[in-house]
């Protein structure tokens, strides 16, 4: 029987590994893997001229144009991208914030104003900081590179905005630096940062922070999650399903991989006492995929979008994404 074909882009990340090398095959599935570095790139091209089969998708994104309405696509429960964000918040010290308070009425740099990295630092500052958001002057533009605006993809909130666009010539890192700009955060690091002179964290100790939030929530930040094209869905229901499957056994392979002991496959010099403590702080599945593991963490992001105003109303959280069988011997 021919197999369907199929193309994925997402990035080069060791979870996919062995589905981009063909370790892993899908059933049913010819798979062409596109390890793209670039996730707006992915992003931009799916939304736009429907370049791929399956995609990595901003979670931020997909679930507001999901829950707007007229979004040709449909999540599966895989999430290629996490990240904790406490050491993503920059400041210039010279601005005098000193804690997450000092935010307010400050100017604020952000990539994106609706990228999935700022929803997720708003929602820890408004909910375990107490920030009031509302008092922020927001500032967007690039970070370390010019960024020219584009409207196709700038999600605003459906209520007025304090926001301003910096020149298509200038960079929040520069800004930052000069004290143009208060603070700034999102999923760059600003080159001032090792670079400069005037750029530091607002927490030196994020990591302790976020192991605490951790343990606090459960939450380790989900950043993306894998898209089909609507129409193949229909066409093809069983589709996200063997996706699910090769996604989870490439994530299980890696894992084995990271593992073994015989030769470091990272240039990490302390890699297993860096296994030890994730697995020790996470337990035996450090990245869960599907929707019951992760119902917790999605309930809370879809709610950081209705306080940021992105969409009014909450959907639930299983008309979000693709029904997914589990199946276990």
């Amino acid at each position: 029987m021919t197999k369907l074909a199929l193309t994925m882009a997402c990035g080069p990340y060791d979870r996919m590994e062995a589905l981009a090398q063909g370790h892993v095959q899908p059933e049913g599935i010819d798979l062409r893997y596109l390890g793209i570095q670039s996730p707006p790139e992915i992003f931009a091209r799916m939304i736009k001229t429907r370049s791929f089969d399956v995609a990595e998708m901003s979670l931020a994104h997909y679930c507001i144009m999901r829950t707007r309405g007229d979004f040709p696509f449909v999540a599966i429960p895989v999430f290629p991208s996490r990240v904790f964000r406490h050491g993503y918040i920059f400041v210039n010290k010279n601005s005098g914030i000193r804690e997450p308070k000092d935010l307010e009425g400050k100017r604020v740099g952000v990539q994106e104003y609706r990228q999935t990295a700022g929803v997720w630092v708003r929602g820890i500052l408004q909910h375990d900081y107490g920030v009031d958001l509302d008092t922020i002057q927001w500032v967007e533009g690039g970070v370390n590179e010019p960024r020219v605006a584009d409207h196709d993809m700038d999600l605003r909130p459906v209520r007025p905005l304090k926001l301003e666009l910096i020149p298509e010539d200038r960079t929040l890192n520069d800004m930052l630096e000069s004290g143009e700009i208060d603070a700034y955060f999102g999923a760059r690091r600003p080159i001032a940062l090792d670079k400069g002179k005037n750029v530091t964290r607002l927490f030196p100790d994020y990591r302790a922070r976020e192991k605490d939030f951790y343990q606090r929530t459960g939450f380790h930040p989900i950043m993306h999650t894998l898209v089909i094209r609507e129409e193949l869905f229909k066409e093809q229901p069983w589709v996200p399903e063997s996706l699910f499957k090769a996604c989870q056994e490439s994530k299980s392979w890696a894992l084995k991989q990271m593992r073994f002991s015989g030769a470091q496959r990272s240039m990490l010099p302390w890699l297993y006492d860096e296994i030890a403590e994730m697995d020790a702080l996470m337990g035996p599945d450090p990245w869960p995929y599907g929707l019951e593991p992760n119902r917790k963490i999605l309930t809370a992001f879809v709610q950081y979008l209705v306080d940021q105003h992105f969409i009014e109303t909450a959907l639930p959280i299983e008309e979000l994404f693709a029904p997914i069988i589990a199946w276990s011997e």
